[in-house]
């Protein structure tokens, strides 16, 4: 029988396990010697800097496990007092070499003639695209004793708000017809068949958040703030230049993506007041049908349904990425159902260390918690295809995090359109698809616009709970215009998405419309090419040894042309028409 609870066996048996007790002595051991060699780095030596790398290779790979274990005990029991003490403990131990990683990645970056001594010294060939981004970084460092107090002050800074807001959404409790939900669970209702539940839960989610909005925004508040000072500090003109910088994507790639967004965005409208046609009769849909069913047939699938379906799916495109996806359910690598205590939404960690990925997700039952699979089990795969990497070589950027993920929760949409047989359940799926799709550029941008304004206003004000609500409303109106009901927006969208709650990754919302969008023009490829796979093979394990712009370059494409973009969201546009030709006939013969 399938288990719906991951098991973390193959980390740790516990907190008490004798191996992770090894594993923390080990990794002080290796911080001691990382202390030590920063305190004796003299004139450049190829050896010196080989040392370093071995060091930063033992280091990662511990701190990566220990992290993993107690971080994924304490995602599913948020209150687990045996993981935040691990965590604090494994916090403390990093936070005391945390200045000589930083002295000896200065040494790094104060070497002259990189190339040189690569070429020299043939084995650090393989770590090239690290040192030479380190050195890209140079002009953007502080003093070694700067960057030191940074990071333990980001314990006590960003990473304790980030916590705050994990901590709040998940124990929120909402009381919904004598039951008592998670914000996961009555969240979920917005997929019900019944109007009534949709409506009625999305009113009472909102105003559950009333409990938690102030202490949340006082969160949102000092994270922003944290990362504008540091922004300040190191150069950076604002936290999106950081974010580009950091994501090694040109500033020409965005623009071009939101761009062609921005240009495309009434196509969508169009989608969603077709929606409205279908649900209501109108040409304004409610916030709350958003994930509106759009035909009552049941397509309820069970995680051994999720299963057979997803391996059956992906035999068609690979057989190597089947087999994958049969051995992530088998050997339980994934967590299902929402529960008390549990973070809401869905995430996938890899585990280089031990070749295993953990995703953990909200099932729900439906046929969108398959999508949301596919999605997570992409992540997994990519972090497959590059743990042959060396642990210093194993970091992708954002923006092609979320590629392998959508490219596999989109082929997924495209087959069951296909296949399905039944219009009705056909054009349902199509709906679906147009749905979700409509979240990566509709919603994500909405986020990203949302985001840049508290950015700026957090320069010279404090954001109360109504100012988020009233910035994430104008992002909303922006994004939607006319074809969501104003009165219905969702003002705490700033609670709910845990992706503004960082002190290390600001932005994360284009990265979804980027690897979305960069997904779609992958699957155009796959269907006209029958050598496909293995060039997007090649090119998932080299995301994390070339920028975005030379990575996609594998595949012949040019993301800093609009025309790119423009030709993903036009084959969405011919998608939209289908979906208003196919639910009018629906709709004449309901007359």
């Amino acid at each position: 029988m399938l288990k719906d609870t991951w098991s973390l066996t193959d980390l740790y048996t516990g907190f008490s396990d004798i191996k992770l007790q090894e594993d923390k002595k080990e990794l002080q051991s290796i911080v001691e010697q990382i202390n030590h060699l920063a305190g004796n780095l003299s004139t450049c030596d190829s050896t010196i800097l080989l040392k370093f790398i071995r060091l930063l290779e033992s280091y990662l790979e511990l701190t990566s496990k220990l992290y993993a274990y107690a971080s994924l005990v304490q995602a599913t029991n948020t209150q687990d007092i045996d993981a935040l003490n691990c965590l604090q403990e494994l916090e403390n131990m990093t936070q005391n070499c945390s200045k000589s990683l930083a002295t000896c990645e200065h040494y790094i970056q104060d070497i002259e003639n990189l190339d040189a001594h690569i070429k020299e010294y043939p084995k650090l060939l393989p770590y090239k695209f690290y040192l030479e981004q380190l050195q890209k970084e140079k002009p953007y460092r502080l003093s070694d004793e700067v960057e030191e107090v940074i990071q333990k002050l980001d314990e006590h800074g960003a990473k304790a708000w980030e916590k705050l807001q994990e901590f709040l959404t998940s124990s929120l409790t909402i009381e919904y017809k004598e039951k008592e939900y998670t914000l996961s669970e009555i969240r979920n209702l917005a997929h019900s068949s019944d109007a009534t539940i949709r409506k009625d839960s999305f009113y009472h989610e909102l105003k559950a958040y009333k409990k938690i909005e102030d202490s949340i925004a006082f969160a949102l508040n000092y994270i922003k703030s944290q990362v504008n000072t540091i922004c300040d500090l190191r150069g950076f003109s604002d936290a999106l230049e950081q974010t580009l910088f950091t994501s090694n994507m040109s500033k020409k790639t965005l623009d071009a993506l939101l761009t062609a967004i921005q240009e495309y965005l009434p196509i969508f409208h169009q989608y969603l007041r077709q929606k409205a046609k279908l649900l209501h009769n109108d040409t304004q849909l409610p916030w709350y049908d958003l994930f509106a069913p759009i035909c009552n047939k049941q397509d309820f699938y069970s995680i051994t349904d999720a299963k057979e379906y997803l391996i059956q799916t992906f035999h068609t495109l690979d057989e190597d990425l089947s087999n994958f996806i049969k051995n992530a359910f088998e050997q339980q690598w994934i967590d299902f159902y929402p529960r008390k205590n549990k973070v809401g939404g869905a995430f996938c960690l890899n585990i280089a260390s031990i070749k295993q990925s953990r995703i953990l997700t909200n099932y729900n039952n439906h046929f969108s918690d398959v999508v949301t699979l596919a999605h997570e089990l992409g992540h997994a795969y990519h972090g497959a295809m590059i743990e042959h990497h060396s642990p210093i070589n194993q970091d992708y950027t954002m923006p092609i995090a979320e590629t392998a993920s959508t490219f596999q929760e989109q082929f997924v949409l495209d087959y069951q359109i296909k296949h399905e047989q039944d219009p009705l359940l056909k054009l349902s799926y199509l709906e679906s698809h147009l749905q979700d799709v409509t979240q990566i550029i509709c919603d994500i941008y909405s986020r990203f616009l949302f985001e840049k304004e508290v950015f700026q206003k957090r320069k010279h004000t404090f954001l109360f709970a109504k100012d988020l609500c009233q910035i994430m409303q104008e992002a909303q109106k922006k994004a939607y215009a006319d074809a969501i009901k104003e009165d219905t927006l969702h003002p705490y969208m700033w609670i709910n998405k845990s992706h503004y709650y960082s002190g290390s990754l600001s932005y994360y919302n284009f990265p979804y419309a980027f690897g979305g969008l960069l997904a779609k023009g992958l699957l155009l490829q796959y269907k006209k090419d029958i050598n496909f796979m293995d060039k997007y093979k090649h090119l998932l394990q080299n995301t994390t040894v070339l920028t975005l712009e030379e990575m996609v370059a594998l595949m012949d494409i040019d993301i800093t042309s609009v025309d790119f973009w423009r030709e993903c969201l036009a084959s969405y546009q011919e998608e939209v028409e289908l979906f208003i030709e196919q639910s009018n006939k629906i709709l004449l013969s309901k007359q």
